[in-house]
């Protein structure tokens, strides 16, 4: 499901920026956090810190920036993306050393950003069939989701096989010990986001989206990112935008998506959000700050 672009909007007096961030997520990788002497004075008390595993880091620098963050105070899921695991003795041996070394109890699994695997996985389906998440006593797993679609799932532009593993996964949530939960790619445009969502509920699915939102940044960066992540509609739209003079030389900022889910009656199964810094973990942080974001994480999925 492809996203159409912006339509210039004016945020209402009824928005409320803060209620819609309250309990956000957010992303590092160890070598951005390793720029970080501490998150405790940037991010809310209790934030969800998603550590992505990227090919080529040794998992010594994951567990080991996993522990750092838990140690702060952080609710931490790293990343465990099928491609780059070898086999099921070295996925058995990542969960023991987050739950041993860092008290990690939760992950997002998704199919990982390479083409070909490293080993006997291609996709988190596999991963969640080893039963492995589910005898370590992990207590919450998050799986992706494409409010986009994805032709490397569906190389034909449809969502067939896309829906095909949600319901799978779906049902795999109704069998497992684990709370459930959807991590998307970020969006910039709130209607056909909402319309996914409502569409998904409307087809029995009934796992919370964790929205992703793309964090303050340069044009050029976000453009840049959007090529690396494959996201072609979300790419259309930045390249309209660059052709507005007015707009070309100011930071993008998620406001006008925010606004707009702010205000929508229905969310669907949009339950919280999901930032990715990709202008840099302090403007994500002060930008949540600036609009109203809570100082303590609040109870959410």
């Amino acid at each position: 499901m492809a996203l159409v672009p912006f339509r210039r909007r004016t945020a209402g007096p009824t928005a409320d920026l803060g209620a819609l961030l309250a309990g956000y997520s957010i992303e590092v990788m160890p070598r951005t956090a390793a720029k970080i002497d501490d998150f405790r004075p940037l991010l809310p008390q209790g934030t969800r810190v998603y550590v992505a595993h990227i090919e080529g880091t040794p998992i010594d620098e994951m567990v080991t920036t996993a522990a750092r963050l838990s140690d702060e105070g952080f609710d931490v899921m790293p990343h465990f993306p099928a491609r780059i695991i070898k086999d099921a003795p070295t996925l058995e041996d990542w969960i023991a050393r987050y739950q041993g070394e860092a008290g990690i109890s939760q992950a997002l699994l998704l199919a990982g950003g390479v083409k070909e695997p490293h080993g006997d996985f291609h996709c988190s389906m596999q991963l969640l069939e080893t039963g492995l998440f589910d005898r370590a006593g992990f207590t919450r797993l998050h799986v992706a989701g494409h409010p986009e679609g994805n032709l490397d799932i569906d190389p034909d532009g449809s969502d067939a096989k896309v829906m095909e593993a949600l319901r799978w996964k779906q049902a795999f949530s109704e069998r497992s010990d684990a709370q459930m939960a959807m991590a998307t790619q970020f969006a910039f445009d709130a209607d056909p986001v909402l319309a996914w969502s409502r569409r998904l509920r409307d087809e029995g699915i009934s796992l919370p989206i964790h929205l992703g939102i793309a964090g303050p940044a340069k044009l050029q960066t976000l453009i840049k990112f959007a090529i690396a992540c494959g996201v072609g509609p979300s790419l259309k739209v930045l390249q309209k935008r660059a052709l507005d003079v007015t707009k070309l030389m100011l930071p993008y900022e998620p406001t006008e998506l925010l606004s707009d889910l702010a205000q929508a009656e229905d969310l669907g199964l949009i339950e919280q959000l999901h930032v990715f810094p990709l202008g840099g973990i302090r403007a994500s942080a002060d930008y949540a700050a600036r609009h109203g974001a809570p100082a303590t994480r609040t109870a959410s999925g």
